[in-house]
């Protein structure tokens, strides 16, 4: 019985230590790492999120920017970080889904770090110039077919999930098609609308405004529901391939270990932050889908987002140059 109260009352010792450390968090600056440089929708994302974390915590929270390696320096350079909460990481598909089966790299994506909250993600367009004889995701399929190893398809980069979303559709059709890399999404999309490359999977937000043009026609979208930006364009899902679904991500992670209840308390900090209006004007302006949902379902997205590109890196035997 003593032994039982001794570990009871260390118990409530922990539990009370752990809630007066959420209650005085933070006690200094935070750092957000931003593995890209300024101006990009991560580090927009992040700017406009900790603006409004500044003024709920009062206590500065700071953006730094450390790009280079395709999101690896800054994302490495937060696994090591003290894990008090003070230093975060605004983490993203490539470096923290998709990267981990294209390379070794110097963190885990998983074991590295603590989940917090999916803040938003945003959704890739299948796009073709608007001369070619189709109308929907099904046309775009029986031409594919009829036409064996002409088309190919554009990407802003090999192992980008602009590649993979191809790779996805090219293995989920049976479509003979090429992957064609480019330096850049604004070159790939010039050669689409140019009719050089037959189609490309996109990010909504650059590619709206060719398709509000006429310059670029729009067949699907890889969410698995339509956006509000294209509300029109239907989800390549419902259009005959179900189970289809891809998308970029924006999230906060903190280094392995870092206190639940600090954990818990910037989720919770986040939450309310993306419900205020003037953050979700500001963001979806961005072409994101706002979420800001639980430590457990960012977990459990975070697993399977990283099964299934690895399932299609594999598949695809997709290799960086």
């Amino acid at each position: 019985m003593l032994r039982t109260r001794g570990v009871s009352c260390l118990l409530m010792c922990v539990l009370c230590a752990g809630a007066a450390v959420a209650q005085t968090f933070p006690t200094r600056t935070v750092r957000v790492i931003v593995p890209w440089t300024p101006g990009g929708a991560t580090d927009i994302l992040s700017r406009t999120l900790g603006q409004k974390l500044t003024e709920e915590w009062k206590q500065q929270v700071l953006v730094d920017n450390r790009p280079g390696g395709n999101g690896i320096i800054g994302t490495e350079l937060a696994a090591k970080a003290p894990p008090d909460g003070h230093t975060l990481l605004m983490g993203a598909t490539g470096p923290n889904s998709v990267l981990p089966s294209l390379m070794k790299l110097p963190y885990d994506a998983l074991k590295d770090f603590d989940p917090i909250a999916l803040v938003a993600t945003t959704t890739y367009v299948l796009s073709v110039r608007p001369t070619m004889p189709v109308s929907s995701v099904q046309d775009l399929i029986a031409l594919g077919k009829s036409r064996p190893g002409q088309f190919t398809f554009a990407s802003p980069g090999a192992g980008t999930p602009n590649h993979l979303s191809g790779e996805m559709f090219k293995s989920m059709t049976g479509i003979d098609m090429r992957h064609v890399p480019y330096k850049g999404s604004a070159p790939a999309m010039t050669d689409v609308m140019a009719g050089q490359v037959t189609l490309t999977f996109e990010n909504i937000a650059p590619v709206l405004p060719f398709v509000k043009a006429g310059k670029l026609k729009s067949l699907g979208i890889t969410a698995s529901r339509r956006s509000p930006l294209l509300p029109e364009v239907p989800t390549i899902a419902e259009s005959g391939l179900p189970g289809f679904e891809a998308v970029g991500w924006f999230g906060l992670l903190a280094p392995a270990g870092t206190p639940k209840d600090v954990v818990s308390k910037i989720n919770a900090s986040v939450a309310h932050a993306l419900h205020l209006p003037a953050v979700q004007e500001r963001l979806t302006s961005l072409g994101v889908e706002l979420f800001g949902g639980s430590v457990q379902e960012f977990d459990a997205f975070q697993k399977r987002e990283l099964a299934k590109w690895a399932g299609v890196i594999r598949e695809a035997n997709v290799r960086l140059e």
